[in-house]
């Protein structure tokens, strides 16, 4: 299995940020204008679906676990040609909030069991600009 941590400290509190991915409005505005649809209860659907150019890109999964201002988890499917829409093939992500001092330390931890279809390379900086964005949000909100 891979897995992957980024983290970011956003100077503001876990309430704050907690509001910046679980609110679908929010969620908008950080990833890409993703919608996010999802009640955040253990066990039920959640769905990401974003438009870019002309095509729209959707995964689908299940929300795990749901501590508010602390973590969140859900997996999920993010359709290839080469996988089925198999429990195998979902990755899982987490979310992890620790709020000290005003200051709040955001990880976000992706574990994929899939094929990986390239070899690790150094980050090419997408992950770190969405973090950016999002750290952006929640600071001047």
């Amino acid at each position: 299995m891979h897995t992957s941590t980024s983290k970011i400290e956003i100077t503001a509190s876990a309430e704050k940020v907690w509001a910046a991915i679980t609110r679908p409005d929010m969620v908008k505005l950080w990833q890409y204008g993703s919608v996010l649809n999802t009640t955040w209860e253990p066990g039920t659907p959640i769905r990401f679906t974003t438009a870019w150019g002309d095509k729209v890109f959707e995964q689908w999964g299940s929300v795990i676990s749901f501590l508010p201002n602390k973590m969140l988890k859900y997996s999920l499917f993010a359709p290839r040609q080469d996988l089925l829409d198999s429990p195998e093939n979902y990755f899982f992500m987490s979310y992890v909030l620790d709020e000290n001092a005003g200051k709040t330390i955001l990880s976000i931890i992706q574990d994929d069991p899939r094929p990986q279809t390239e070899p690790a390379t150094a980050d090419d900086g997408a992950g770190t600009a969405i973090l950016q964005g999002l750290k952006e949000l929640v600071e001047r909100g």
